[in-house]
């Protein structure tokens, strides 16, 4: 299959920048799945697991929560707010984690912020449970 250039970054820094022949990740509107000859895109990302497909026919797994992804002249850049690959995260944290947002959203007398922060750790906990255990 023919590859295409993928740079990967966070607030943190550059986490991944080569070639890539799959990119598949989740959008604010669905899952997306990137090959080489891709027309020029650009959407928000939501929070799901994504993985890489290097040349090599390598597979990269991740826990990827928001940003951007572009694909602009046959470069694809992803800018994420998080993303942790998946022998990165920590199972037990990550289920505490959940826990924690589902004791939270059965408390009584939460505002909708509060409803909504905690719905969104649980998501996040969530996504990040799955990527560490496939």
């Amino acid at each position: 299959m023919k590859s295409y250039p993928l740079t990967v970054v966070t607030p943190d820094g550059c986490l991944f920048d080569g070639q890539a022949v799959r990119l598949v990740c989740r959008t604010i509107t669905g899952d997306v799945a990137i090959l080489a000859g891709h027309c020029d895109f650009c959407t928000a990302l939501g929070m799901g697991e994504a993985h890489i497909v290097t040349p090599d026919d390598q597979t990269r797994r991740a826990a990827c929560i928001g940003g951007m992804l572009t694909v602009l002249g046959g470069r694809v850049r992803l800018i994420a707010t998080t993303w942790e690959w998946a022998e990165q995260i920590d199972a037990d944290r990550a289920e505490r984690s959940r826990q924690r947002a589902e004791a939270r959203l059965k408390e009584t007398g939460l505002d909708e912020r509060e409803i909504v922060l905690a719905r969104a750790r649980l998501r996040r906990a969530l996504v990040r449970k799955s990527v560490a255990h496939n």
